[in-house]
């Protein structure tokens, strides 16, 4: 019998299952490998970080609106699946069209390693972890199908002994075990970011020099249902391209202040808590946040005025833009006006009473009220470059979005809830509206067509913050149509025009479809 015919007879899953086997030891190993070398080197966030990368603004929307928050995760994950697919593709092209198989996987350490050094925040060994990976693929994968062939006769009375596939399954278990367990040993913690995390708990802020606005009772309408007028740090949104979070020791820390300035100058740790920090209260949203969305937050943050560090700096007078750059490799472009009139842009090193959580740019980040946060809110931020906006660009304006990112006036129904059913009678409709740096000056309500009425407005903090709202209802039997719109400070009515988060932000009224029954 030939060996073309002994091949047809092999099981297509027992290649497919090399391959997988062969693979996941592989990346199991990488990601050992970059635990030791450096958390950036990880092939699996490497591949994700360049995906994030090469995303047109279309498939970043997407993913925020089909994952929110969990967008990364479901990045890692469709990473994974594919990664599998691949990886038993390579395994049945080994066996029935050799060396094919070993080409594949071997491609894919080297692209592994090759995105592992383009990437502006990786250190020089970057690319070992993916080659680790790519070559203990590749003699695993050429190992393992080596045992699915048919083996020689041990005699002349033995016509066919055929391929050893118990040692096979015991081998590739083995590995396929091995791998799942370098891999989570590579996702545990290693001591460096154990020690900033404990730092980052031990640290004691400094009391502000200007404290920050007292909340009023009234600003909190106590609705059940409703946002919170300050969001918990563990509520607060994440939005940014980092698929492995920064961990930077503040001793380590530095910004460095330079470009268009007269003085260059870098800012350690330890010299900015040394300075008159300040309090304040800031709205934050996120550009991609659709109409009636929750990518948005409000919190108490402790920060140095950019403006006075820019001061210190002196930038030249035809400099229009401030690039901040991030360690993940994030840059925003600021409109230098934003960050050096009387608003309250800071360097912020705390959140809510406590320094920054990691996730939320720990130990420094950008706060600047009334832009959206990727042309200001740059966290783990490492360099501030004075510059102009016909010399340099940032990461989301070199992908299509808008140079500038005013926020825009808009607000949402928060109760009652969507999907929920309310009972006929005396309820409540409620929501919050925000134009940060502008501030809202009422809210209005409309019903079924019906006139828009004026809903009831909680005291809000500041012109920099979002404001609760809610406005009586005698419920009605029935489907209602219900929306919302705002106006803000200056005389401006929300637009009904409906737009795309993409270039600039989305606009529309918020609306929903409220089912009313009997009691």
């Amino acid at each position: 019998m030939g060996a073309s015919s002994e091949n047809r007879r092999i099981s297509t899953v027992l290649p497919g299952f090399a391959g997988v086997a062969s693979v996941v030891l592989g990346v199991g190993l990488g990601e050992l490998a970059a635990r030791v070398i450096a958390p950036s080197a990880s092939p699996v966030a490497g591949i994700g970080g360049a995906l994030i990368d090469l995303a047109p603004s279309w498939a970043k929307d997407a993913a925020i609106a089909l994952f929110g928050t969990a967008d990364k995760i479901a990045l890692v994950v469709g990473i994974g699946i594919v990664l599998l697919v691949v990886a038993a593709i390579a395994g049945w092209l080994q066996v029935r069209r050799p060396p094919w198989g070993i080409v594949i996987v071997s491609a894919l350490g080297v692209l592994g390693a090759v995105v592992a050094m383009m990437r502006s925040v990786s250190p020089v060994t970057a690319w070992i972890p993916a080659a680790i990976a790519g070559t203990v693929a590749a003699v695993t994968l050429w190992f393992l199908t080596r045992m699915l062939h048919p083996r020689p006769a041990a005699s002349a009375d033995e016509s066919d002994a055929g391929p050893d596939r118990r040692r096979f399954l015991l081998l590739s278990g083995v590995a396929l075990v091995a791998g799942v367990g370098t891999a989570l040993v590579g996702g545990i913690r290693t001591a460096g970011s154990v020690a900033v995390d404990a730092i980052r708990r031990a640290l004691k802020l400094p009391a502000p020099a200007v404290a920050g606005p007292a909340i009023p009772a009234s600003a909190e309408l106590d609705i059940p249902g409703l946002a919170p007028v300050i969001t918990p740090n563990s509520s607060f949104y994440r939005i940014d391209t980092a698929i492995i979070v920064p961990e930077i020791d503040p001793a380590r820390w530095t910004l460095r202040v330079h470009g268009m300035v007269e003085e260059e100058f870098f800012l350690s740790w330890d010299e900015l808590l040394a300075l008159p920090l300040e309090e304040s209260v800031t709205t934050l949203a996120c550009v991609s946040n659709p109409v009636g969305g929750d990518l948005i937050g409000n919190a108490r943050w402790l920060g140095y005025p950019i403006r006075d560090i820019l001061a210190r700096a002196r930038p030249l007078a035809d400099a229009d833009m401030v690039l901040s750059r991030s360690r993940d490799g994030f840059s925003a472009s600021t409109p230098i006006e934003a960050l050096t009139d009387d608003r309250n842009a800071i360097l912020a090193v705390g959140m809510n009473g406590e320094p920054l959580p990691l996730q939320h740019g720990f130990p420094v980040r950008m706060v600047v009220p009334g832009l959206y946060g990727y042309v200001s809110a740059t966290k783990w931020v490492t360099s501030l470059e004075v510059t102009r906006f016909d010399r340099a660009s940032a990461y989301w304006t070199d992908r299509g979005w808008s140079e500038r990112g005013p926020v825009k006036l808009q607000s949402r129904i928060d109760v009652p809830r969507a999907g929920t059913a309310v009972i006929a009678g005396d309820t409540v409709i409620a929501g919050m509206a925000w134009q940060q740096h502008v501030g809202v000056s009422g809210v209005e309500v409309q019903i079924d067509e019906g006139p828009w009425q004026q809903a009831d407005l909680a005291t809000a903090i500041s012109a920099d913050t979002w404001v609760q709202w809610s406005l009586p209802w005698q419920a009605t039997p029935g489907d209602h149509r219900v929306r919302c719109r705002a106006i803000s400070a200056d005389g401006q009515t929300q637009t009904s025009t409906v737009a795309p988060v993409v270039p600039d932000g989305a606009t529309g009224w918020n609306e929903r479809t409220i089912r009313v029954t009997e009691a």
